[in-house]
């Protein structure tokens, strides 16, 4: 029989739970600590949020061994050549196409070598008729002796103004465009106001400025007004060559040092053509741009090779001339020249810059039965002869550059 009665719950039995005894020394303890950690999370947020920064301690000296490995020469060089004439033959030498890139191959080692490398153009780029006549030339030329390495084109000479100040505007055109920079010669007054009438380079962190002067125009005048655009040697520059005009050659120089040049060069067309004698006025003007500072003076006009070396008297670097570079090679003497290398170096001791050594490449201009030219490094193709090389010249032009070679070495001693 069923229980139908209800159970009641049964009721666990629960001790009572006894509470732990906490001293007040503890509870205080305790409760130091929690400020503590409240306080440091505070010091935390307000760090990084900027509201707080830490004080800087001072840096400790770091001690360094000062080197003693010498600091390295920086060494430059620049390549100087002669006069290039215009004349019928020298224009026939490029061919119905007038392309002359040929005749520059063996020489273009040298030029090309130059950090800055200047030529003397005595002609213009007036456009046909080309030749001796007007002495204007194919800007093929002028494209051939760029890509040769020539940089900068002294345009101060005897044939400055032969077309007239048209021709001498379209020269200096011609050679920008070509690549290169006419040096000596400007448009007009305000063209020489612009470039004051010097060149300024920085090679490897050393400046020089370049100037340049004729002693005439092949006795023309300029007309009134335009007296500044090129720069002149004389004042009586279309007559007797007496009259050094140091004020217009004091005005260039000392406005190139504006630009605090390391080296100064100056390029002078001067002297007397086919005749090696130095005149009282050349050694007069030698004298005034050492006393302005010039450290080298290189001249062409005469067609020869003249002396080269530094000046025992004020130590500038003096080549008198270089020879014809280009021409029709026609006179005794004016078939061989050199490319002059000046050495400029600055010291890595005190720092300073000077022109340290130079030296000179020989060439020697060979124009073939058909009018074909090539120039020559006389060294290297005697070498090539000698040790019967491919290429290697005739026996009579053998016989001309072991000559030409002779006459270079010992008028470069004279």
């Amino acid at each position: 029989m069923a229980d139908n009665r209800r159970r009641s719950p049964r009721r666990r039995y629960r001790a009572p739970r006894q509470r732990r005894y906490v001293s007040p020394k503890t509870k205080w303890i305790i409760t130091l600590a929690a400020l503590g950690v409240i306080a440091l999370a505070l010091l935390v947020l307000a760090f990084l949020n900027g509201w707080i920064t830490l004080p800087k301690l001072p840096e400790k000296p770091v001690e360094t061994t000062p080197s003693t490995e010498p600091s390295k020469d920086t060494v430059i060089h620049f390549v100087a050549g002669g006069d290039v004439n215009i004349t019928d033959k020298v224009v026939a030498a490029g061919g119905p196409d007038y392309d002359y890139t040929n005749i520059f191959l063996d020489v273009l080692p040298v030029l090309a070598a130059g950090d800055l490398t200047a030529l003397n153009f005595e002609g213009n780029a007036a456009g046909s008729p080309y030749g001796t006549e007007t002495v204007s030339a194919p800007t093929q030329l002028l494209s051939a002796l760029r890509y040769a390495g020539a940089d900068v084109l002294q345009t101060a000479n005897s044939h400055s103004i032969t077309n007239g100040l048209r021709g001498l505007r379209s020269t200096n055109d011609a050679i920008r465009n070509a690549g290169m920079q006419p040096l000596g010669t400007y448009a007009n007054q305000t063209e020489f106001q612009k470039y004051q009438g010097y060149l300024v380079y920085e090679i490897q962190g050393i400046r020089i400025a370049l100037v340049a002067f004729t002693k005439g125009m092949d006795g023309r005048n300029l007309p009134e007004g335009m007296e500044h655009c090129v720069n002149l040697l004389y004042t009586d520059y279309s007559s007797n060559y007496k009259e050094v005009n140091e004020d217009g050659i004091t005005a260039v120089i000392k406005a190139a040092e504006v630009v605090q040049p390391d080296i100064t060069i100056a390029m002078v067309h001067w002297g007397s053509e086919y005749n090696d004698q130095i005149s009282a006025t050349q050694k007069e003007i030698c004298q005034l741009m050492a006393d302005l500072g010039v450290d080298a003076l290189i001249g062409t006009h005469s067609h020869h090779v003249q002396p080269i070396g530094f000046d025992s008297k004020s130590g500038m670097f003096v080549a008198y001339s270089l020879g014809d570079f280009l021409g029709d090679a026609a006179v005794a003497g004016t078939e061989y020249s050199v490319l002059l290398n000046l050495e400029i170096t600055r010291s890595g001791a005190d720092g300073k810059v000077r022109i340290t050594g130079y030296d000179y490449t020989p060439i020697y201009q060979h124009y073939d039965e058909n009018g074909n030219l090539q120039l020559l490094r006389i060294r290297e193709a005697i070498a090539a002869y000698e040790n019967d090389y491919i290429g290697k010249v005739s026996d009579s032009v053998y016989s001309s550059i072991k000559a030409a070679l002779q006459r270079i070495e010992a008028r470069v001693k004279e």
